[in-house]
């Protein structure tokens, strides 16, 4: 397993957790950080994408859109369009990879279907002078730069956090992902963390939500009828205002669900505040996606970056005193967010980096 660059990070308590955790980490960049100048405005960059349906993801593409239009019209590259596959299969995203490097595309962004069910594409792509990024669903293919969030430790923060509100004892119903990509393990190995130092807490129930209210809701609504009370749900975005709603419409008393920044979680959670709720809200902002973009192109441009250390994005946490802001600043439908320029970029991958 690759060794992962290890940022300052926020504290377990929520007042030591940071909205601008971007702004924090890239503040302290190497003064000595380096723009590769090379020339790849003829170079076409392209995105391979194993799913879309829904807001994190939705908010991911416009942002590479956003991204690839601007450094089109900058002459940095020649084009940078996003592609996605209909079924999230890795047999259907490796054969889009592979007509991706027929194309002629010089570097290629994978956020990957499975860690390693791709690797042998990759490996190809590789051999033929592609430079491929996997990012945020990574592959374990060594040729490949790896573009990554610590979903390990956001996971373990959700129990670590339950247990302190919970005193150490209380059922917790788990909300999975998409089953088979890399985010879904590293986030659920993080909560078994989190478990083992808080044996009071027990898993009493576990469904995937793929990122998506409405399909946690109908998961959760399922379930519920089985399980014991539940105290605390751990999820990994995009499904909190799914569970709550499946627990009004069962009648079941609330329990602490942890948040994931879409924007309805967000808006359900201001309508709670003056009841006395209190939980918090996580997760990678889909702007990171232009990391991966930034990393590819200084790649081309002839900068010089380890394949062998991943390079780890800041993720974004919310407490109740950042949520005003964070709500004004996130469109309807879409996801809290921070984004990352070249140089933005260029001082995380230029900071030194701690064993």
């Amino acid at each position: 397993m690759n060794a992962s660059v290890r940022r300052r990070g926020v504290g377990l308590h929520l007042a030591a957790i940071a909205a601008t955790s971007a702004t924090l980490i890239l503040g302290t960049g190497h003064a000595n950080a380096q723009v590769a100048t090379g020339d790849t405005s003829q170079a076409k960059i392209a995105l391979s994408n194993n799913y879309a349906a829904n807001a994190w993801r939705q908010s991911m593409l416009k942002t590479w859109a956003a991204t690839a239009d601007d450094a089109v019209k900058r002459k940095l590259v020649a084009a940078a369009p996003a592609f996605t596959t209909s079924e999230n299969q890795p047999t259907e995203q490796a054969q889009q990879i592979q007509n991706l490097i027929l194309q002629g595309y010089k570097a290629i962004v994978v956020d990957a279907a499975s860690p390693t069910a791709l690797n042998g594409t990759i490996k190809k792509a590789c051999a033929a002078g592609v430079v491929v990024v996997s990012y945020d669903g990574v592959v374990t293919e060594p040729c490949a730069y790896r573009v990554t969030f610590d979903f390990r430790k956001m996971g373990e923060r959700q129990v670590d956090y339950l247990a302190e509100r919970l005193n150490g004892k209380g059922n917790i119903l788990e909300i999975r992902g998409l089953a088979g990509v890399s985010v879904d393990g590293e986030i659920h190995a993080g909560i078994m963390d989190g478990l083992k130092k808080h044996p009071g807490l027990k898993i009493v129930g576990s469904v995937n939500g793929d990122w998506a209210q409405t399909v946690a809701q109908k998961a959760v609504a399922g379930i519920l009828p089985t399980l014991p009370k539940i105290d605390g749900v751990v999820t990994q975005g995009g499904d909190g205002f799914g569970v709550a709603q499946a627990f009004k419409a069962a009648n079941r008393e609330l329990p602490i669900i942890i948040l994931g920044n879409r924007e309805d979680e967000l808006q359900w959670w201001k309508t709670q505040i003056p009841s006395g709720y209190k939980t918090y809200s996580a997760s990678n902002p889909p702007g990171a996606v232009t990391v991966a973009f930034w990393v590819a192109q200084q790649v081309l441009a002839g900068k010089k970056i380890p394949k062998d250390v991943d390079i780890v994005a800041p993720l974004l946490y919310l407490t109740p005193e950042q949520l005003p802001d964070a709500l004004a600043k996130t469109p309807q439908g879409g996801v809290a967010d921070i984004g990352f320029s070249q140089a933005d970029t260029v001082k995380l991958l230029d900071t030194p980096k701690s064993k």
